[in-house]
């Protein structure tokens, strides 16, 4: 019965002079400031350019800019509202694919601003009586934001975006 014990220390002593010759980490062999992985300056450039296409979008989308753009004569309100909301969809579809390149907070403030966008369309256009017009839904919308300070959410999303990639520099 001693014996096996001291087979089994023999073994575990073994396994640790192993250990420590072979299998641990050497000093050279562990990571150092200057020995970290380096962000591939191809990748950087892949997020910076994402955060330039979503800022583009983020003002492409901003209802005043879709409202000084977007400004078709003869149009009911109905279908100045399609236009406008159909506009953010395509805009918004054209860059879903920027989404891999930046951080989920940064992704889920572009999908906020483009959905609060269209709830205000939305919503403003319900308050008008069916005959108006199409300037006239604009005119609203831009009434609605000059009283309405959160309703100018872009500015607070294109700085965020400004500066998730002025981190990246």
């Amino acid at each position: 019965m001693d014996s096996k014990y001291l087979v089994l220390a023999g073994v575990v002593a073994v396994g640790c002079l192993a250990y420590f010759y072979f299998l641990r980490p050497k000093p050279a062999d562990t990571l150092t400031a200057e020995k970290l992985p380096k962000k591939d300056t191809g990748s950087v450039a892949l997020q910076l350019q994402a955060y330039e296409r979503l800022t583009l979008l983020v003002d492409r989308i901003a209802i005043s800019q879709l409202v000084s753009r977007i400004s078709y004569e003869g149009l009911s309100a109905r279908d100045m509202q399609l236009v406008l909301t159909r506009s953010i969809r395509d805009e918004f579809d054209y860059n879903i694919t920027q989404q891999i390149y930046v951080t989920p907070e940064t992704w889920n403030a572009v999908r906020n601003l483009k959905e609060k966008n269209l709830l205000i369309i939305n919503q403003v256009s319900a308050l008008l009586p069916p005959t108006a017009s199409g300037l006239e839904l604009n005119r609203a919308l831009l009434e609605y934001l000059m009283h309405d300070d959160k309703a100018n959410m872009h500015e607070l999303v294109s700085e965020a975006l400004s500066y998730e990639a002025k981190k990246l520099l």
